[in-house]
């Protein structure tokens, strides 16, 4: 970029820098800690990663200093120079993010063209963007010696994002997912930093496809570019790294509340809807084993002939009494759509509106574009128009009329056997035409808030619904899973990165497919895999048609018997969980998080991948190597206590932990009071009236959430809030501090090392008294 800085309009919020060449930049300020960096190129300017208004009020000042333009909130500094150059500053004066002053040197240069013949030839990755066209850009900042990077949603790979590129374009990947792999199937454009120990974020709003190299190319700089749109993102500032995220979430919205049940155990497998019979035989294989479950997963074939809103009645006799029936065993079924309408004109009613009412993505000649899917010939639905989308949530309610509990979402990057989609089909952009070029990333994401608002309209209940692609922002609307792993000890490693990568980029209820989708699993990964899920808010068991079958009692008795353990202690954390996504729906922070999102100042967590933590207060540290029976666990400051034996250890140190097979390494923060859940099947519709509150430490205190775990009332004030305490002489404290829903819990334990104490519920005072 060149062009001299002459000046700036200030029209609050928006301070317009003033460029010879005419290619202005505009600093849009949301909020003393978020503000935007805008160039229009001639692309639309709506966003689908941020709804509404987010500006807030906010004093700042702007001025020219001579040889830049300078602009000061309370929080962050941007200095302006010429030919486009920005640098922004904390308000201590510590640097965040610098433009590079030099030329990038691609590492394909080094290449002749002979040579660059060859290696292609040969099937090797090298980076060879063709610059030239027409929309390309690209944005190059400065990088230091001591700076990490995190955030990007679930790019395979390490915690720890240094030194690696990654490609912003959804993709139908089925081959191995490894730190090699430069994306798969979403696209979430949000980077964190640390650099010198400081935080910031940037958020890339484009949904063209763009790339991140963050220091792979070249150990000075790191880079940000895209195959056209407008230059459009975020600086994100903030204390702590924690700040930083939750100006993300801000921006784009927070996981909403889901139903309790949601936090269940859930199975799934390919084959599994073959009939009904198959699906009865694995609700009585949990009721056999004594193994809790909430939902099972339905994949492709009870659909008829795998039509979009169908299901076949030769295999399901009658598919609503059924989904009836399994609920009044207190099993939900969840079934699966794909994103490709069957071409079928053969009295196929969505297939056949569609195409009277022009709802299909079509080739620039204006015929209809026809792709190939489980169905066979199939079209897709434009779900940038507004129309098609309201068309696609009126038709979710056939699920809603079954009595299904939610939707899967999947094959929605858009993917077809034949290959990717043409760049060039048309979509729109609301009511203006474009290309799949700039609709590819947000069709999952599209499709997801198309399902989400029409079960909302069906049920009036909080819908459940997960996509396998997604864009920035889809966790307004849907859970998300990292798409078709395997069953390999190495995707069991990549599972923690990419989850608690994942919660950094607004995902609070995610999840991946318990012993792996693809290939066979052993009863040692699928315990290993379950003992590191059990924290993981989508909590679903997962696997390919024709690959070894893992249910819990597809093995032998010690699997069976330490998977029955583990689902059981799941089910005592599911009420803390709950309370962790009602803080997240406040806060904007994850419930699974890295090390290095609590303790940002400990330069000994930033590249840990094989520990995670449930909000502040617990420390998970899998066992992810094939043979492994103890382990190095790293402790952040604090003091800790082993979860099975309540050993004391000191924090800031390395320790070894014995794990056999049926131990996970289990630490809890010292002085840490948790909800304790009853020990039950299924999580049920009728509120709980006892629960149980655990001391471990000394002392303690915890605020607790309850509401009735299904609509959206608690929105209107009806839910309650408890303050659970221990003193450190021992003096147990409950209080209702917050009582809108009815009814309360008729009974609370305190568990401390004192002893376990009763405290009954008098409606009269409407509070709670200790039992005599």
């Amino acid at each position: 970029m060149t062009g001299q800085l002459t000046g700036f309009q200030n029209a609050v919020p928006r301070v317009t820098l003033e460029y010879t060449d005419g290619r202005d930049l505009v600093l849009d300020v949301y909020t003393s800690e978020i503000i935007r960096v805008f160039m229009d190129r001639g692309d639309a300017t709506n966003s689908y990663a941020i709804e509404g208004d987010k500006h807030h009020t906010t004093n700042y000042a702007v001025e020219n200093k001579g040889d830049h333009i300078e602009l000061r909130t309370a929080s962050l500094v941007v200095k302006a120079y010429d030919n486009h150059y920005l640098d922004v500053y904390d308000s201590e004066g510590n640097p965040l993010v610098l433009d590079y002053r030099g030329h990038r040197h691609p590492l394909a240069n080094d290449l002749d063209e002979e040579h660059k013949s060859t290696v292609l030839a040969e099937g090797h990755d090298i980076n060879l963007r063709d610059q030239a066209e027409s929309g390309y850009y690209e944005v190059i900042k400065s990088l230091a010696p001591d700076e990490q990077f995190y955030g990007l949603g679930d790019k395979p790979g390490f915690l720890n994002k240094r030194g690696y590129d990654y490609d912003n374009w959804n993709v139908d990947f089925g081959q191995v997912h490894n730190e090699s792999v430069k994306g798969i199937y979403k696209s979430i454009p949000v980077m964190y930093g640390l650099k010198n120990g400081h935080p910031y974020g940037l958020f890339f709003d484009n949904t063209y496809k763009s790339h991140f190299d963050l220091g792979k190319e070249n150990e000075n700089y790191y880079y940000y570019s895209a195959m056209d749109g407008n230059l459009d993102y975020y600086l994100l500032g903030g204390h702590t790294l924690k700040d930083v995220v939750a100006n993300y979430t801000y921006l784009t919205g927070v996981t909403p509340l889901p139903q309790k049940w949601v936090l269940g155990y859930q199975q799934s497998r390919w084959g599994y809807s073959t009939s009904d019979k198959r699906v009865a035989a694995i609700a009585d294989g949990f009721e056999k084993y004594h193994l809790p479950v909430d939902v099972i997963h339905l994949d492709i074939d009870y659909m008829h002939g795998y039509r979009d809103f169908t299901w076949d009645t030769t295999k399901f006799k009658n598919p609503k009494k059924f989904v009836a029936e399994m609920k009044k065993r207190g099993i939900r079924l969840m079934p699966i759509l794909d994103a490709g309408v069957k071409k079928d004109e053969d009295g196929y009613d969505i297939y056949q509106e569609g195409i009277d009412k022009g709802y299909f993505v079509e080739n620039p000649d204006g015929t209809v574009f026809i792709g190939r899917v489980w169905p066979g010939d199939a079209v897709f639905p434009d779900f940038g128009r507004p129309e098609v989308r309201q068309w696609w949530a009126k038709h979710v309610k056939f699920f809603a009329d079954m009595g299904a509990c939610g939707v899967w979402n999947d094959m929605d990057e858009p993917a077809s056997f034949d290959g990717e989609l043409p760049s060039d089909l048309i979509f729109h952009n609301g009511g203006q035409k474009t290309t799949h070029a700039k609709m590819h990333n947000v069709f999952g994401h599209l499709q997801a808030q198309a399902a989400y608002a029409g079960m909302k309209a069906a049920t009036g209940k909080r819908p459940y619904i997960i996509t396998r692609a997604a864009y920035a922002g889809t966790q307004k609307y849907s859970t998300i899973w990292t798409g078709d792993n395997q069953s390999i000890w190495s995707h069991l490693q990549l599972a923690i990165p990419q989850l608690t990568s994942l919660g950094m980029s607004g995902f609070a209820i995610a999840g991946t497919d318990i012993g792996g989708f693809q290939k066979d699993t052993t009863p040692e990964l699928l315990t290993r895999w379950l003992e590191a899920s059990l924290f993981v808010p989508l909590f679903r068991n997962h696997a390919e048609m024709g690959t070894r079958y893992q249910e819990p009692w597809s093995f032998d008795r010690q699997t069976l018997d330490i998977y029955r353990d583990y689902l059981n202690l799941r089910y005592r954390f599911v009420p803390f969980l709950y309370d962790q996504l009602r803080h997240e729906t406040e806060s904007g922070l994850p419930v699974m998080r890295p090390l290095v999102l609590n303790y940002d100042h400990d330069p000994a967590v930033r590249q840990i991948n094989d520990e995670y933590m449930v909000g502040t207060s617990i420390l998970v540290a899998p066992i992810v190597n094939q043979g492994t029976n103890k382990r190095l666990v790293y402790l952040p400051a604090g003091k800790w206590l082993d979860f099975w034996n309540n050993a004391e250890y000191s924090g800031q140190q390395t320790i070894m932990v014995n794990a056999p097979i049926e131990k996970l390494p289990l630490f809890i923060k010292k002085d840490t009071l948790l909800p304790w859940g009853n020990k039950v099947k299924h999580i049920a519709d009728q509120p709980e009236t006892v629960m149980t509150f655990r001391l471990f430490g000394d002392c303690g205190a915890y605020k607790h959430y309850q509401d009735n775990g299904l609509d959206f009332k608690y929105q209107d004030g009806e839910y309650n809030e408890y303050y659970i305490a221990v003193a450190g002489d021992g003096q147990v404290t409950v209080k209702l501090t917050k009582h809108g829903y009815q009814p309360t819990y008729q009974r609370i334990y305190v568990e401390t090392t004192g002893g376990r104490f009763e405290f009954d519920y008098d409606p009269a005072s409407e509070s709670y008294q200790l039992a005599e």
